[in-house]
């Protein structure tokens, strides 16, 4: 046993200093919120809470102005986020699920050819589709709306592909029981396909709330009033640009702000999460 754990402590020792350099920065975020901003700008802030926490939050959820910036209060820019996170989530996997659904279990003329059209959107960054994508926007009048705002980041070939490789683990045996039943395609779907997909959809729902949470170029370009801004553009904002001086402890105090949201996502569906990527149902 002792053998054992000597064998195995350099790579907890470099999972330890793994851990230490990932999680420093946003130590320092938690304690330079707690701090003056004048105390951060002369290099002073020690490696200790300061006395400034609760007004520093308190400033940044209500009004977020301090000496030298004039913000948004953050709790309108954390919820405009948390809106949009859980609307691409939810319509990706609504979109992905019914999609692979369709490609996995029916038969219809060109069904791999549009399959593989969905699958070469994977090559295409988002960079390449937002001139066209914002131009449709615009045609339709969905300019800083929360619809311009998450449709069209809501398809997913990701999804799409993951829940067809899982549709093709299903057994025969499943479809031809509920034929003999006379369960319809809508039934099987329903009854027999989706519970078995629930631990796949909590795994990608963590990972597409993630993903939809840290989007910043596309609502960059979509919205045009600070209160249709997410909480990524406000922080951006605040840094502002030039020499002039910062308010970095209202600029910490909103990252925190930023964290907790999807920290929280992640440690409540830690257990599904992992279910959904190491394990298969059938």
């Amino acid at each position: 046993m002792i053998a054992k754990q000597l064998r195995n402590l350099p790579a907890h020792l470099i999972l330890a200093v793994a851990v230490v350099v990932f999680a420093f920065p946003v130590y320092l975020a938690v304690i330079g919120s707690t701090w003056d901003a004048g105390t951060i700008g002369r290099g002073q802030m020690p490696l200790t809470p300061g006395p400034d926490g609760i007004e520093n939050y308190t400033n940044a959820l209500t009004s977020a102005r301090g000496g030298r910036i004039i913000g948004y209060p953050v709790q309108v820019l954390l919820w405009n986020s948390l809106l949009m996170a859980v609307a691409i989530a939810v319509g990706k996997i609504i979109i992905s699920i019914l999609s692979a659904y369709a490609v996995a279990f029916f038969r219809f003329p060109l069904r791999m050819f549009f399959f593989g059209m969905i699958f070469l959107t994977l090559m295409l960054p988002i960079e390449v589709r937002i001139a066209p994508t914002y131009k449709v926007m615009s045609d339709l009048g969905l300019i800083n709306t929360f619809a311009g705002l998450t449709i069209p980041l809501m398809a997913s070939a990701t999804g799409t592909l993951l829940f067809r490789q899982f549709f093709l683990t299903i057994p025969d045996e499943y479809v031809e029981a509920a034929k003999l039943d006379g369960a319809g395609p809508l039934r099987f779907f329903w009854s027999i396909a989706l519970p078995l997909s629930r631990t796949n959809i909590a795994a990608l729902f963590v990972i597409l709330f993630i993903y939809g949470w840290n989007q910043y170029l596309w609502p960059l370009l979509i919205t045009t009033s600070r209160g249709m801004e997410t909480i990524v553009i406000g922080i951006v904002k605040m840094m502002g640009t030039g020499e002039a001086q910062t308010d970095w402890n209202l600029i910490m105090a909103s990252t925190v702000l930023a964290l907790l949201p999807p920290v929280l996502v992640v440690v409540l569906m830690q257990q599904w999460f992992v279910k959904g990527l190491v394990q298969t149902e059938k």
